[in-house]
């Protein structure tokens, strides 16, 4: 087709754009909406269409596990979030100067955002398991005092999730503000350098300031990646010990898939959904707002 017919027929790639468009409409938002729903139904092991209101609603906030996934969830947050970012600021700043065998070091900090969340629950469960991990090494290196047992402790549990989500999402956060510091002018940190300012003094008064935007966008990541985590989780600890090591996301499968409570399960997903709109939908328009 000559280039002057392919102008006089500009629905052809709204054509094919469309079976995905229409298919991506559907199995997203149409899904949303179907779980709303449910979330205001009468489902329990199977979808029953009668409208309750905020019933399932009332029944989740009164749950003592649901508590249990929020405080979890805080706890997870917080660790998940602030030491991916300030371990993955520490490596960029790191890998900013010019060393050797960059890309190497670059390559193994990257790594293990190549692998699944499932494989990193399981190889963190045998590293920490008090039987034949890290403290079961110990004790054949001749320290049979040491005791590491987090992962069996109802207590310190959720601090074992926290540290192997670091572990992975830690090179992910590396990344993005390397590409950042690589982006900042050399003249500036140059003339600083001239007027006798130290390199650390550099970087906390002037290069890391410059990096509030990528602060934003990788916050926004790490926090999506933080609400939603569920394969971790599962791999890891399956929510043990008990249901001690619960999250949002674990909660609303058991109770959507395992416990026969539908509607229950749909209430919970639709407060995540929530949570992550809350998040996302300010920072979107206050970047739409800036470009205009």
């Amino acid at each position: 087709m000559s280039a002057p017919s392919a102008l006089r027929t500009p629905w052809l790639p709204k054509l094919v754009v469309a079976p995905s468009f229409v298919l991506g409409f559907f199995f997203i938002y149409g899904l949303i909406a179907w779980n709303g729903w449910l979330s205001v139904s009468a489902s329990r092991l199977l979808p029953n269409y009668e409208f309750v209101g905020l019933e399932q609603y009332g029944r989740l906030f009164e749950s003592d596990r649901f508590h249990v996934a929020l405080t979890n969830m805080a706890v997870f947050g917080l660790l998940f979030i602030g030491g991916a970012m300030a371990l993955g600021l520490l490596l960029a700043v790191l890998l900013d100067q010019k060393i050797r065998a960059e890309g190497v070091l670059r390559t193994i900090y990257l790594y293990p955002m190549a692998i699944s969340f499932i494989v990193t629950g399981t190889a963190w469960k045998w590293m920490l398991n008090p039987g034949l991990g890290l403290e079961h090494l110990m004790h054949q290196w001749g320290f049979p005092d040491f005791t590491f047992d987090w992962l069996v402790n109802p207590d310190k549990a959720i601090y074992c999730v926290a540290i192997a989500g670091v572990w992975q999402s830690a090179g992910f956060v590396m990344a993005l503000f390397l590409a950042g510091l690589r982006g900042i002018d050399e003249n500036i940190i140059k003339a600083a350098q001239v007027d006798g300012a130290s390199l650390p003094r550099i970087y906390w008064r002037i290069v890391i300031p410059s990096l509030r935007p990528v602060f934003f966008s990788t916050l926004m990541v790490v926090s999506h990646l933080a609400i939603k985590s569920f394969d971790l989780v599962m791999s890891l600890t399956a929510g043990g010990p008990g249901y001690a090591t619960d999250l949002p996301a674990t909660f609303m499968y058991a109770m959507a898939f395992s416990r026969g409570q539908i509607g229950l399960g749909a209430a919970a997903a639709t407060v995540m959904l929530a949570t992550v709109a809350a998040i996302v939908v300010p920072y979107l328009y206050s970047e739409l707002r800036s470009k205009r």
